[in-house]
């Protein structure tokens, strides 16, 4: 089952005139909305605008999810080189790709698609940051040797696309702790969170280690000190740089 024509209908008419008082940084409003048809199963595509900084941002619906409670939902933050380029430095292709499936086999989900290219520092910033970690560094040092935060995600953005689809309460397919807070202070009724874990590739292996030891997530890897191949290398051979990426 998914969103029905009439709710439909009432979710575009809703948004239409749509403003957010004092806040207009993070308001979001429904633009369209449109049947998917996918190779992870049927979705509908719902496309969002900020009017501030004209951003689109996406929401991909299984199910029927409007006034639906604990919906399992997936927020996850563009990223140009691996979502579409398949890069292995980071595990983001991998987490999306596996969010779509898994959702697509439930009665009901949403995966958020935000334009959060490089943890928020954008595009061009994250391939100077690759650079960084091309030379040594890992990507904590990296972001913070632009003037960066180690991530300058914000998830208002998110919360404001979940209130705008009617959904009361969710469960976050995330490893991420702080994302979880951080929807909860954006007035998210988070109830559950349901892990995400991607087996590393000998590639992100030593950037999904600093995830876990300087940022927090949840993924009990193990601590190998064995170096990582070299991605520059044809052969493989042996390297102590970080693989680095934006990820959930």
């Amino acid at each position: 089952m998914e969103i029905p024509p009439e709710t439909v209908a009432r979710l575009e008419q809703e948004n239409q005139d749509h403003r957010c008082p004092g806040g207009p940084e993070s308001c979001v409003r429904i633009h369209a909305i449109a049947k998917l048809p996918t190779r992870f199963g049927g979705y509908q595509v719902v496309a969002f605008q900020n009017d501030w900084d004209h951003r689109e941002h996406a929401a991909f619906v299984h199910g029927n999810v409007v006034d639906a409670k604990e919906v399992p939902v997936r927020i996850h933050s563009e990223c140009l080189t691996g979502d579409a380029i398949g890069s292995l430095r980071c595990d983001c292709r991998d987490q999306l790709i596996d969010s779509l499936e898994r959702i697509g086999k439930m009665e009901r989900g949403v995966v958020l698609y935000l334009r959060q290219e490089g943890r928020g520092i954008g595009f061009v910033n994250k391939i100077r940051a690759y650079e960084l970690q091309d030379a040594g560094y890992d990507t904590v040092q990296a972001n913070e040797m632009l003037g960066f935060n180690p991530d300058e995600r914000d998830y208002a953005i998110a919360a404001h696309m979940l209130h705008s689809l009617h959904i009361p309460s969710v469960r976050v397919m995330t490893n991420n702790p702080d994302k979880i807070e951080d929807l909860k202070r954006h007035g998210v009724d988070v109830v559950g969170r349901i892990p995400l874990i991607i087996p590393p590739n000998a590639y992100d292996r030593p950037y999904l280690i600093t995830k876990q030891r300087r940022l927090g997530h949840l993924l009990d890897l193990e601590q190998e000190e064995e170096s990582p191949p070299d991605e520059s290398a044809p052969d493989g051979g042996p390297s102590h740089r970080e693989a680095p990426g934006p990820s959930g």
